[in-house]
């Protein structure tokens, strides 16, 4: 039938790799042919690549010196299709395809809140990377996005019509996590007779705002004895544990750096805490449903509602608001929902027919 090629700066552990190494597998059972094609050859996700699967190191240091090497890869290699992410590897895959001549049909896929991020890249990128993207998104020959939420912020940003963005949500495989989650964690605070813990799983960066889930978990330990658990490696490292020393929580707090599998941590948890200030979809946020997890989340564009229904299966906070995530906290901790409730939830976004639409929105049949 062909081969997919997909094109990304690495292998880091995001939720928009997580997503690309799933539909892998599922192209490999449609007996597609699958590359990856790598800026550069790290991230802790590389070893999760399907055995199956050819892996394609450009060995370049940015993602923009991509451009030449990808070209001539789309000139050897002719896939059928490419799928970009994030946003500035999906400029490079629209330029690499126009320089090689290529025939090859370019899928655009949006993780993210383009606004929120562009908005977070400086005054210059704000002014002028709405104009590339209006320029070269309607280049592609499909365009999906993770929410209807980022789906309505990408066709305002790029200027795009909405109804030529797809809503695919994001795929996962519910009943490996569900089994993951049940394995022992490993971690002393979740033995038994212990305190509490709050969780939060994702990079340690600006746009997941864990200065405010700090401040929140200070105000919540004054009346619950309570631990906090932030998985994720990022350059927000210092200043979080120097903020953890100032609000006097620096015993309660544990940043053990990025999990592979933090299922059973998801699984074992009293409160699952998404504080982002944007998000594209919220993987996580499934995955913690999946596991029986108690959910609170900002809402965040684009997503989280989404997912919680509007607050229905997880409370939602506003943005930045520490009172408001501590008290949210609190009652979960003191009024949970019902687990079965939770799990059912996340059969929603079990992804069985991702791949599916991710072929018919690539023509492949």
């Amino acid at each position: 039938m062909g081969k997919v090629a997909f094109f990304l700066p690495s292998l880091a552990g995001g939720g928009a790799e997580r997503v690309c190494i799933n539909l892998a597998e599922g192209f490999l059972r449609h007996d597609l042919d699958v590359d990856f094609v790598l800026a550069r050859k790290t991230g802790p996700l590389v070893k999760d690549v399907p055995p199956e699967a050819g892996v394609v190191d450009l060995s370049v240091r940015r993602t923009l010196t991509a451009l030449l090497p990808l070209a001539a890869y789309l000139r050897r290699e002719k896939p059928v299709a490419l799928i970009a992410a994030p946003d500035h590897a999906n400029l490079v895959a629209i330029w690499a395809k126009m320089l090689a001549s290529s025939q090859t049909r370019v899928l655009i896929s949006n993780h993210i809140s383009l606004s929120y991020a562009i908005r977070s890249t400086g005054k210059v990128q704000e002014k002028t990377y709405p104009f590339l993207l209006h320029l070269f998104y309607q280049q592609a020959a499909a365009l999906v996005s993770v929410s209807r939420g980022a789906a309505d912020d990408m066709a305002r940003i790029a200027r795009i019509p909405r109804e030529r963005i797809r809503v695919i949500y994001n795929s996962f495989r519910l009943d490996e996590i569900a089994s993951l989650g049940a394995m022992t964690t490993g971690h002393p605070w979740f033995a038994p007779g212990e305190p509490p813990v709050i969780l939060a799983a994702g990079r340690l960066t600006a746009q997941k705002d864990y200065p405010t889930l700090m401040r929140a978990f200070a105000s919540v330990r004054k009346n619950h004895p309570a631990h906090l658990v932030v998985l994720g490696e990022g350059e927000e490292r210092p200043r979080l544990l120097a903020l953890a020393t100032e609000l006097g929580i620096r015993a309660d707090v544990d940043l053990p750096g990025f999990s592979d599998h933090p299922f059973p941590l998801l699984a074992h948890c009293q409160v699952f805490v998404l504080s982002s200030a944007w998000e594209g979809f919220g993987n996580v946020l499934v995955e913690a449903l999946a596991c029986g997890a108690q959910v609170v989340s900002t809402d965040c564009p684009s997503g989280p509602a989404e997912i919680l229904e509007g607050g229905k299966y997880g409370r939602l906070v506003p943005v930045g608001d520490a009172v408001a995530l501590a008290k949210a906290i609190e009652a979960t901790l003191d009024r949970p929902y019902p687990v079965a409730m939770l799990r059912q939830r996340a059969q929603v976004f079990s992804g069985k027919d991702a791949v599916g639409q991710y072929l018919e929105a690539l023509e492949i049949t």
